[in-house]
């Protein structure tokens, strides 16, 4: 169960009738974000996309697509103009003007992620990024980057930009950053990556059930074994997440409790600089003496 739950309900009942409009686009992901808010379990998604929310567009819930979405894009950022939210999730491809991601057709001509959320982003009220690709350009970003990938904020420049960081996003980051901008009026405070510091409080490694471990010098050599994950990989000393407390799937599990290092998704430097994935990263000087 979300441990935003009863709250996220209470908030997102009482603010039910204003109906706030909310666009959704997508670029260069895997859906997964997507998947992740699908998989909410309180509030249900269902009553927060039906009776809460008034999602104008979203490419994997709508009916409408291609063409026939266009106008209902120009309809939001027109009759709503400063008063609705745009998500987006994905990387925006800059290289070919934006055509390695097209999203639409408007009068035989293409439309791109990069045209949509530059448009959008300037007519919103607020742009939420979700998930790591949205908000720093994630996989689809990694070296060599052919098509020049980059987060939201290189796109939308005079609009404020929340970034929920993590592959894929936890929905109760997002739903719970929509309800604290609804309810007060105001962003959250934010951290100097543009993330609510209200779920990137601190480094997973101050928090882990492992820092014990870590502590006594008690380190996993392999898969499965017992002891803190540093020489497995784990990159929770540089993480900034509440993964610890709120898990994922319900709060039915997440990496370290499932035997797999932290990859610090939620960071700028995911992939690229926290890789490999299975490499041990020198923390203080304590896991190089460890390995002398």
């Amino acid at each position: 169960m979300s441990l935003l739950g009863p709250q996220i309900t209470d908030a997102l009942a009482e603010m039910a009738d204003g109906k706030p409009p909310v666009i959704w686009l997508q670029g260069a992901s895997c859906t997964g974000c997507s998947v992740s808010l699908l998989n909410s379990v309180e509030p249900p998604i269902e009553k927060v996309l039906l009776d809460v929310i008034s999602l104008r567009y979203h490419p994997n819930v709508s009916a409408a697509s291609g063409h026939d979405v266009v106008h209902v894009l120009e309809e939001v950022a027109a009759k709503h103009r400063d008063n609705f939210f745009l998500v987006v999730e994905g990387g925006i491809p800059l290289g070919e003007k934006g055509h390695y991601c097209t999203i639409a057709e408007k009068n035989g001509k293409h439309l791109t992620i990069l045209d949509a959320v530059a448009k959008m982003g300037e007519a919103a009220k607020a742009v939420i990024a979700a998930g790591s690709c949205a908000s720093f350009g994630g996989i689809p970003a990694a070296r060599p980057n052919p098509t020049s990938v980059v987060g939201v904020s290189h796109v939308v420049k005079n609009k404020p930009v929340i970034n929920i960081g993590n592959c894929p996003m936890h929905p109760d980051h997002f739903l719970g950053t929509v309800v604290y901008v609804l309810t007060y009026g105001e962003l959250p405070e934010l951290d100097k990556y543009n993330r609510p510091k209200m779920f990137y409080p601190m480094p997973i490694h101050d928090n882990c059930p492992r820092r014990p471990m870590f502590e006594a010098n008690q380190f996993a050599l392999q898969p499965g074994q017992e002891g803190c994950l540093a020489l497995l990989g784990c990159k929770g000393f540089i993480a900034m997440s509440d993964c610890p407390k709120r898990k994922w799937n319900g709060g039915t599990n997440w990496c370290i409790d499932a035997g797999a290092p932290c990859q610090a998704c939620s960071e700028p430097e995911f992939p690229d600089d926290v890789s490999p994935l299975y490499g041990w990263m020198p923390v203080k000087g304590k896991l190089e003496a460890f390995t002398k």
